[in-house]
């Protein structure tokens, strides 16, 4: 068939890639002027199963209600006056319930294993090169009640066959010996060896370059105008080109894996797709003492920031703010992640030359993303994987051709249709 997908981040290339070994015939249409420049250019860098766990939990609301008011908090929540927002907030009260927790727990971390397992196998066969580690994910504690719900929770990734194990405060330095440096005391963590880091930037270059030359043709800036239905079915999209003009593109199927936008195209169409975007930040330091800086990649689960070496660079990323769709910078957020790093490694970085950055997270009210077919029979969906479209993104691409090409994933998730 010929298979149109919009968007070319990490979950749009992985499906291209997928969709062109599986024979069909590819088309990427990118309103960019590049792969990866929007959610999936300067994230966290981390491939972390361990924590594929969701936000609408019981344990995360109480901490979102302590929050409100305080502009520094992990997780914000900025009213608009958009029901859309209100709804999908509606939605996530209901998804932290217990049984819906436990069912989002599984799927996330299933889909999160076999993506993990995919990009593995995608390293050894088209040999990529993107400053990725194997060194595990350290998660480490301050506060002694959060280190206490933390066990708990370790106790049931390693139920669904994740080794995380919790190690105490002297293992935790001795794992990643860079902590030492850091100014408050650390009461314990948790860690998992399997998991990775890595640049989901230039992983997704180098993996568009290889569908490429495949045959996968790819379309920077130009966009998706609108898509036209004819009974069940998608007849055509309408392109806005670089030049002005309009053009239409006739496929088979069609994916949409725009991110946080992807709302916005399927909403004339009825489609439903709770998608919202939370806003995340990044903050990548060039290292000035390589030696003092961390080489495992970690959680610091009290400031939920997460910290990732990358080849000569250190990235720092993390907070999110339930808010619309703006990307400018708030100075406070870039000051906070500035002065935690100084706090966590005063010596090993440049704090004169730092590059700050802010994505839109498509985020679920569930977390567990959007994968399948849609209502309409040629029109399939993979969006709204919001902080984990790093870790499940080779996955997502590959179970995604399977659907399309009318396979049986090799995976129990709920997917659309």
């Amino acid at each position: 068939m010929k298979v149109a997908v919009f968007g070319a981040g990490i979950i749009g290339v992985s499906s291209a890639w997928w969709l062109a070994r599986a024979g069909h015939e590819v088309e990427v249409i990118e309103r960019r002027p590049g792969v990866a420049l929007e959610t999936s250019r300067a994230n966290g860098g981390q491939i972390s199963v361990c924590y594929a766990e969701p936000w609408a939990s019981a344990h995360m609301l109480k901490k979102v209600l302590r929050w409100i008011g305080r502009a520094n908090a992990p997780l914000r929540v900025s009213p608009r006056l958009d029901p859309r927002q209100w709804l999908w907030c509606a939605r996530y009260l209901n998804e932290c319930r217990a049984p819906r927790f436990a069912a989002n727990l599984r799927a996330m971390v299933t889909l999160a294993q076999y993506s993990r397992a995919t990009l593995r196998e995608l390293r050894a066969d088209l040999g990529v090169e993107y400053d990725h580690l194997e060194r595990g994910i350290l998660a480490f504690y301050r506060d002694p009640r959060e280190f206490e719900y933390a066990q708990a929770s370790a106790a049931r990734m390693r139920e669904l066959g994740v080794d995380r194990r919790i190690v105490d405060a002297a293992e935790v330095l001795r794992i990643e010996p860079a902590l030492a440096a850091a100014r408050d005391p650390i009461v314990g963590g948790d860690f998992t060896v399997d998991d990775e880091s890595g640049d989901v930037h230039l992983f997704t270059r180098a993996l568009a370059e290889r569908a490429q030359a495949a045959g996968v043709i790819f379309r920077f800036n130009t966009r998706v105008s609108r898509l036209v239905p004819v009974n069940d079915r998608i007849s055509v999209a309408e392109l806005l080109e670089p030049d002005g003009f309009f053009r239409s593109l006739r496929a088979d199927a069609y994916v949409v894996a725009l991110g946080s936008f992807s709302p916005q195209l399927l909403a004339p169409l009825w489609v439903s797709c709770p998608v919202w975007p939370a806003k995340g930040y990044s903050a990548t330091f060039r290292l000035r003492d390589p030696a003092a800086a961390p080489m495992v990649s970690l959680v610091d689960q009290e400031a939920k920031i997460v910290v990732s070496r990358l080849g000569d660079h250190l990235r720092m990323a993390g907070t999110a703010e339930i808010g619309g769709y703006s990307r400018a910078l708030d100075t406070g957020r870039c000051n906070q992640l500035a002065e935690h790093a100084r706090s966590l490694f005063p010596s090993a970085l440049d704090f004169d030359n730092v590059q700050f950055w802010s994505g839109l997270r498509p985020t679920t009210p569930s977390n567990v993303p959007l994968i399948g077919r849609s209502r309409i029979r040629n029109l399939y969906l993979n969006t709204g994987h919001g902080s984990l479209g790093w870790t499940m993104g080779a996955g997502s691409g590959r179970v995604l051709a399977d659907l399309v090409s009318g396979r049986a994933p090799d995976i129990r998730f709920p997917f659309l249709d």
